[in-house]
């Protein structure tokens, strides 16, 4: 009898599988994918600031920017961590490793007065960054 060949109970011979089920590695996948989608849009948590709305388009870019909040009560954060005002220039340059390309957002509250806002981003500014912005809520679709 031939190597790797069985032989039934009827006598005829029968060949082992040479086929690989992707059926459950298919069934897998689209699980993991389903978690991920689930998951992902939690993932994304910050501080809690009411921005105010604009019309204008969101910002399409590829490197996520690093974010500076400024909260109702004056107190600032950069990206989830409270920053001293005198230690924002000093963090940020540590961050993006002196690289004036990177992006900057900043959120301020709707509380918080214009010129704060202004301040703040006349500093980053004055640091030596070049791309930096005001991020403002999109109102909602009626």
């Amino acid at each position: 009898m031939g190597a790797g060949v069985k032989r039934s109970a009827g006598g005829r011979r029968h060949r082992p599988m040479g086929e690989i089920n992707v059926t459950p590695f298919v069934d897998v996948m689209l699980v993991l994918l389903i978690v991920f989608m689930v998951t992902a849009p939690l993932l994304t948590v910050g501080v809690e600031v009411d921005l105010p709305k604009t019309k204008a388009g969101a910002i399409n870019a590829d490197a996520a920017p690093l974010v500076v909040s400024i909260k109702s009560d004056g107190s600032l954060y950069l990206q989830e961590t409270v920053v001293e005002p005198e230690a924002l220039i000093p963090r940020l340059k540590a961050i993006s490793d002196a690289n004036p390309d990177v992006r900057i957002f900043v959120r301020g509250d709707r509380a918080v007065s214009y010129g704060e806002v202004l301040s703040v981003m006349g500093r980053i500014q004055s640091a030596g960054f070049e791309k930096v912005a005001l991020v403002a809520k999109l109102p909602e679709k009626q």
